[in-house]
């Protein structure tokens, strides 16, 4: 993405490192049978880690596109692609194949996504479907936001188990539709149809994205 189109700023290092962790934890206190102090303290610093933060965070939590002469809003973040990377509230995946119309990869979701006992909630297939179709326009062009979702869920998805997707996609008269399936082997678990507005990239990354700022005070 650093030499590709700029969908807004790449995420931090630490961003990336904190999110992971913080899915993995949330994994973890879901298992919890019972109250534990590492808990108590946790929720102890969490406090803390707020109040320093918060000095540091803008004033405005607009993001920043577009005129900003105090520099006071949020650095936008690019969502176009591996949201998940730094966001844990989205999922991740992996893809192996990515071809102007078609995409393939791989995907296991955590105890964090559970909805049935032992399976993914629906609505983070949702959220998995429209990551994994824009991921797949983004990088392919032409791209655009999506105007219709609509998911088919055939069988329970399992958690902690590693699935593979596949996504074809086509553009007629000026949108783009996507057909993503997800498999568990040659079993179609569900499948989520996407209409997205054709939109050539040049159109898309013209936004005035706000660059990170140039130095940040550490203490």
């Amino acid at each position: 993405m650093a030499d590709g189109p700029r969908f807004g700023e790449q995420p931090l290092p630490q961003t990336v490192a904190a999110a992971a962790a913080m899915r993995r934890l949330t994994s973890l206190l879901l298992s919890l049978e019972h109250a534990h102090p590492t808990v108590d303290d946790m929720l102890a610093r969490f406090s803390e880690w707020e109040a320093d933060l918060s000095v540091f965070a803008p004033t405005d939590p607009a993001p920043r596109i577009g005129d900003d002469p105090d520099g006071a809003r949020r650095v936008y973040l690019q969502h176009a692609l591996d949201i998940g990377s730094f966001n844990p509230c989205f999922p991740t995946y992996e893809f192996d194949r990515l071809t102007t119309d078609s995409a393939a990869g791989r995907v296991t979701f955590p105890v964090a996504y559970e909805g049935p006992p032992g399976m993914v909630h629906g609505g983070f297939l949702g959220v998995f479907f429209d990551c994994i179709v824009q991921h797949h326009n983004c990088a392919t062009a032409p791209s655009g936001m999506t105007r219709i979702m609509s998911v088919a869920y055939r069988r329970p998805v399992p958690l902690l188990t590693e699935l593979s997707f596949d996504v074809t996609r086509a553009e007629v008269e000026g949108k783009v539709t996507s057909t993503a399936r997800l498999l568990l082997s040659d079993e179609v678990l569900c499948v989520g149809d996407v209409d997205a507005v054709a939109i050539p990239l040049d159109r898309l990354t013209g936004f005035a994205f706000g660059s990170r700022r140039s130095t940040a005070a550490t203490s």
